[in-house]
C-alpha cells in the first residue's frame, strides 16, 4: 500500500513526477478542473451573496471516482496542481471531494518539475491558500454574471449564437478603436533631403538635412523642396562637428508570460495560443531517451523577472565555460520585476541552462525546440556583459543648412552574441550605418542630392504581439488568459486578421457599438483595470471577495434594465442607407441587422413592412442598370433591377408604373418543347 497519494492535473506531469518518486507514492492526474459552474443556467444565488452552484464536470465522474478511489488506500493526499489562482482552485474542488476520505489532505506547490524542487515541496507541504481560491472564484463569478446576463440580449436584439465577455468584450474595443483611427487619419505630406557625400579617399555616406538655421528642418511639400534644393546650388560642404561617444545597450531581463507571447509572435511567427500550449508541455515534461520525461522550464505563468540564486550561478558558470570571462560581468545581473507584479514566481528560465537546445533537439518538436532555444537564449544573454558600441554622430554645414550623418559600429557584441530582442516597428532613425574616418573643417565632395516625399502614416493595427503588449500596459486581463482572449474574438468572429493584424469585422463593431451605449463600464479600459486590480487585491487578502462582486453589480443590473432599448438604439446608428427600392412603396431601402444577420428593410418602417434578403457576396446596388428596352406600358426606359430571386427588367418609372418583365439573358432552356 502506498504511503502518499500525489494529485497533478496532467498525465504529462504524472510521468515526470513519478519517477521522483518510490513506491509510497501514488500519482494520479485530475485531467485539469474536476467541478466548475454548470453550462446550463446562471447558477449564481445574487442574493445569498453570490454563492455559485458548483457540479462535477461532464466526464469527469470516472476521473474523481479513481481519484477517491486511490484516496482510500493512502495515509495522506498531496495535492500538487500548478501554483496559481486556476491551481488553487482545482486544488479546493479536488479537496472538497475527497474530504470524505477522512484523510489529511496537504497543499504541496514547485516552480519547476525537478527532482529537487518536487522532493523539498514534499518535505515542506502547506495549506490551501483560500485567498487565491477566492480571487479565482470572483473572477469566475464576474466572468459569468457578464456573460451570461448580456449575451441573451445581445441574442435578443440583434442575432442569436453573440456573446460579450467581460475582458474579451474590451480587446473588441482596443481593435475598433484602433480601426477608427486608422479611418479618421490625415496623412500629412513631408519631404526629406539627403545628401550623398564623400570625403578625400573615403567611401561615400549618406547625410539628411537636419537644420535650416539652427532651427529644425521642416519641409512640407516639393515646392519647398525645391527652393531649398536651388538655394543649395554651389555651395561647400564642410565637416562642422564630429561626435564620438561610447554606448552600452544592456541585455533584457528572462521572459515574463506577457513578454515570451509576444516575442514569440516576433520572432517565431508563433501564435500566442500556441506559445502557451508548448510552453506547457516544456514544463509539465518531455521524453529526453534514457533520461525519461524531463520538465525543461520553470513554471511558464508569471510576471516576474526574480530568478533562484542556484540558477543564476549555473547560468553564469556555462557562460564563463562557452564564452570566456571577457563576457561574464564581475557580479550577477538582478532584474526589477515591473511595478504592481505579483512576484510569485521565478522568470521562465531552462531548468537546467546545461540543457542546450542543440543537444535535445532530436528529442523536441520543432515548436518546442524554437520555444526552448527561445527561453534558454533570453536566459543566458540575461546575465552576460552589455554590448558596446561606438556611435558617431556627424554635422556638415553648407552655408545656412545643416546634413547629419548617425553611424555607429559594434565593438564588443557581449550578450547579442548569443540573443536580440525584436522590436514592433522599426524607425529611420534606427538604421545606422558605419561613417568613414573625417577630420572637423574637411571638405566633402558633393555626389548627389536627393529629396524624397514621404506621408505620415496612421497607427499600425494589432497583431498578436502589440495587442498583448496593450492588454498588459493597459492592466486587462492578465498574461495567462491573452491566448483565450485572442482566440474567443476570432472565433465569435468580432475580428478577423489581414496579413497578421487584427481587423474589426461589421459584426464585431456592432456588438462594440451596442456594448457602448448600454454597459458602457463593462468595456471602459480603465473600469477593467480596476477590477484586475480588486482581484489582486482579494488574492492578498486585502478585500473580500463577496464585497468586490457586490459593488460591480449594482450599477450592471441597473444597465442590464436599460440594455434593450440601447442595444436597438445602437442597431439604428448602424443602419445604412441604399438606393434599392422597396418592392412594396417604392421608398428606399436600409441595410439593417436582425436576429438571424443583415438584411434589405424599407425605409418607411413601421408603415411599410417591406423586406428584401442581403446578398453578402454582392454589394447592393446603387444604381439600376440603364438597357435599351422600352417598357410597354408607358413608354419609359426600362432597366434591370435585382430581387431575392434574381435579375429582373423594371420600369424606370417604378412605383409610378409597376411593369415588369423578366430579364433574357441569351440561353435557350434545355427543357423540350419549352
Amino acid at each position: 500500500m502506498s504511503k502518499s497519494l500525489v494529485v497533478v492535473e496532467s498525465p504529462a506531469k504524472v510521468k515526470t513526477i513519478s519517477k521522483f518518486l518510490g513506491k509510497d507514492y501514488t500519482v494520479k492526474a485530475s485531467m485539469g478542473h474536476i467541478r466548475d459552474l454548470p453550462e446550463t443556467g446562471l447558477s449564481v444565488d445574487i442574493e445569498n451573496g453570490f454563492k455559485p452552484h458548483y457540479t462535477i464536470i461532464e466526464g469527469k465522474k470516472k476521473i474523481v471516482n479513481e481519484i477517491k478511489k486511490a484516496a482510500d488506500n493512502v495515509d495522506d493526499i498531496l495535492i500538487a496542481t500548478d501554483p496559481d489562482r486556476e491551481g488553487e482552485a482545482i486544488c479546493w474542488h479536488l479537496a472538497h471531494e475527497l474530504k470524505k476520505s477522512d484523510k489529511p489532505i496537504k497543499r504541496i506547490t514547485f516552480n519547476e518539475i525537478t527532482k529537487n524542487a518536487v522532493l523539498n515541496a514534499i518535505k515542506h507541504p502547506g495549506q490551501i491558500d483560500q485567498n487565491l481560491v477566492d480571487a479565482q472564484q470572483a473572477r469566475r463569478i464576474l466572468d459569468r454574471l457578464v456573460g451570461y446576463q448580456i449575451s441573451p440580449i445581445l441574442g435578443k436584439t440583434i442575432k442569436w449564437g453573440l456573446s460579450a465577455g467581460r475582458v474579451q468584450s474590451v480587446a473588441v474595443r482596443l481593435i475598433c478603436e484602433r480601426e477608427d483611427e486608422i479611418l479618421a487619419f490625415v496623412p500629412e505630406e513631408y519631404w526629406t533631403i539627403d545628401a550623398i557625400l564623400k570625403g578625400e579617399n573615403t567611401n561615400q555616406f549618406s547625410a539628411r538635412l537636419f537644420e535650416i538655421n539652427s532651427k529644425k528642418a521642416k519641409i512640407d511639400n516639393e515646392e519647398q523642396a525645391k527652393s531649398i534644393l536651388k538655394d543649395l546650388d554651389g555651395k561647400d560642404y564642410i565637416v562642422d562637428k564630429i561626435d564620438r561617444k561610447e554606448r552600452k545597450k544592456n541585455p533584457v531581463p528572462p521572459f515574463t508570460t506577457s513578454k515570451l507571447q509576444q516575442e514569440a509572435v516576433r520572432k517565431l511567427r508563433m501564435p500566442v495560443k500556441t506559445t502557451m500550449r508548448v510552453a506547457q508541455d516544456l514544463y509539465e515534461g518531455v521524453e529526453l531517451g534514457d533520461e525519461g520525461s524531463v520538465g525543461l522550464i520553470t513554471y511558464m505563468r508569471t510576471d516576474s523577472t526574480r530568478v533562484a540564486k542556484e540558477a543564476i550561478d549555473s547560468v553564469r558558470d556555462l557562460i564563463e565555460r562557452s564564452f570566456g570571462d571577457d563576457y561574464l560581468p564581475d557580479k550577477a545581473v538582478h532584474y526589477q520585476s515591473k511595478k504592481g507584479a505579483q512576484d510569485a514566481h521565478e522568470a521562465i528560465r531552462p531548468t537546467d541552462v546545461n540543457k542546450t537546445p542543440s543537444e535535445i533537439k532530436k528529442f523536441l518538436t520543432q515548436d518546442q525546440y524554437e520555444l526552448y532555444d527561445l527561453i534558454w537564449k533570453r536566459f543566458v544573454a540575461s546575465q552576460m556583459k552589455p554590448a558596446i558600441y561606438d556611435v558617431t554622430t556627424i554635422d556638415i554645414k553648407a552655408g545656412k543648412y545643416t546634413f547629419r550623418a548617425n553611424g555607429s559600429i559594434i565593438k564588443f557584441k557581449g550578450f547579442m552574441s548569443v540573443y536580440m530582442e525584436s522590436v514592433d516597428e522599426e524607425t529611420e532613425e534606427e538604421k545606422e550605418s558605419i561613417l568613414p574616418e573625417l577630420t572637423v573643417g574637411q571638405k566633402l565632395l558633393l555626389l548627389n542630392l536627393i529629396p524624397e516625399q514621404h506621408f505620415t502614416q496612421p497607427p499600425p493595427r494589432y497583431n498578436e504581439a502589440t495587442l498583448v503588449k496593450a492588454l498588459e500596459e493597459k492592466g486587462i486581463g492578465r498574461p495567462s488568459t491573452y491566448a483565450t482572449i485572442i482566440s474567443t474574438i476570432q472565433d465569435r468572429e468580432y475580428v478577423t486578421k489581414e496579413q497578421g493584424r487584427f481587423v474589426p469585422t461589421e459584426m464585431g463593431r456592432l456588438v462594440n457599438n451596442a456594448l457602448l451605449k448600454s454597459f458602457p463600464e463593462i468595456i471602459d479600459v480603465e473600469f477593467t483595470a480596476k477590477m484586475e486590480s480588486e482581484l489582486d487585491d482579494i488574492e492578498e487578502g486585502k478585500v473580500n471577495w463577496v464585497k468586490v462582486l457586490e459593488e460591480f453589480y449594482k450599477p450592471f443590473s441597473r444597465s442590464l434594465e436599460k440594455a434593450p432599448d440601447n442595444i436597438k438604439s445602437a442597431k439604428k446608428d448602424m443602419e445604412e442607407t441604399t438606393d434599392e427600392i422597396c418592392d412594396l412603396c417604392g421608398r428606399k431601402m436600409v441595410i439593417k441587422w436582425g436576429r438571424y444577420g443583415r438584411f434589405l428593410a424599407c425605409s418607411g418602417f413601421p408603415e411599410c413592412k417591406g423586406t428584401k434578403q442581403l446578398n453578402n457576396k454582392e454589394s447592393v446596388s446603387n444604381e439600376p442598370e440603364a438597357t435599351d428596352e422600352i417598357c410597354e406600358k408607358c413608354g419609359s426606359p426600362m432597366v434591370i433591377r435585382t430581387s431575392k430571386y434574381g435579375k429582373f427588367l423594371s420600369c424606370s418609372q417604378y412605383p409610378k408604373c409597376k411593369f415588369t418583365k423578366p430579364l433574357n439573358i441569351g440561353i435557350k432552356c434545355p427543357r423540350p418543347n419549352c
